[in-house]
């Protein structure tokens, strides 16, 4: 039997979670905002045929973008999502999440307002 506990935090981890991505894909800035902690180290290890690079953004930087509309571009059969909460310790967390555009390990933290996306590090699903 699952503790209340930690169905109740995979609820919450998954919200976070789709709010990240739902937010992304929507242009919903404040939506994003909320899902992030202001400490956010999101990492993407991309080629973009020099070789691989990583990318970087912050909390500030992914809801900048957000609010432009960038992930607004990507098609709703294109926005399905599949996340697997690897583990719990505490007030740490650990998801994988596939999608037909992104493969991104996240990590959250629970914070006085809720679970808060910390780090990522993404790359293109077809790589």
């Amino acid at each position: 039997m699952v503790p209340q506990s930690d169905v109740n935090d995979r609820a919450a981890i998954e919200r976070c979670i789709r709010d990240y991505f739902e937010s992304w894909y929507a242009g919903d800035a404040a939506r994003m905002r909320g899902a992030l902690h202001p400490e956010l180290a999101k990492r993407g290890y991309i080629d973009q045929g020099g070789g691989p690079s990583l990318a970087r953004e912050t909390s500030d930087s992914m809801v900048d973008f957000t609010e432009l509309g960038i992930g607004k571009k990507i098609p709703p059969e294109r926005q399905r999502l599949v996340i697997r909460i690897d583990d719990i310790h505490g007030n740490i967390a650990a998801a994988t999440v596939s999608s037909p555009v992104y493969r991104e390990f996240v990590h959250l933290v629970r914070t006085a307002d809720g679970w808060r996306i910390l780090n990522t590090l993404w790359q293109p699903a077809g790589t």
